[in-house]
């Protein structure tokens, strides 16, 4: 009987991480072309990235939705994130609420994060 070696907590976190941005990409595109939240850039959304308001060190933000967006990638990497512009986007309360939420610390099971890779997984679906 062989055991089957679950994965690694790094790898479930970058395998989440990876379904979760296709997810947001995908959800807020139209026919594959996303619109960058920052500067208005449209672009295929293999050619955009899910930006975080709040930085992805954040675990208890890092994976929700209304803390991630499209944004290409001079906004995202290269301008940090605009993260002023990004605040506009989303508004002043939830930008506050975002900022709060961020600072709890959150320690997510394996088990968890398997869940939610699930559940990204399922909603990928739904665009196919």
């Amino acid at each position: 009987m062989s055991k089957i070696k679950k994965p690694s907590r790094s790898k479930l976190v970058k395998k989440l991480d990876t379904v979760f941005s296709q997810y947001i990409r995908l959800k807020d595109s139209v026919d594959g072309i996303g619109t960058c939240i920052t500067c208005g850039k449209q672009d295929n959304i293999k050619n955009l990235q899910a930006g975080h308001f709040q930085s992805r060190r954040f675990y208890s933000t890092r994976w929700d939705k209304r803390n991630v967006k499209i944004q290409c990638v001079g906004c995202n990497v290269f301008r940090y994130g605009e993260q002023h512009l990004f605040s506009l986007y989303l508004g002043n309360k939830l930008s506050k609420n975002l900022l709060e939420e961020s600072r709890k610390i959150v320690k997510f099971t394996n088990v968890e994060l398997e869940e939610m890779i699930q559940k990204y997984s399922q909603r990928l679906k739904k665009f196919t």
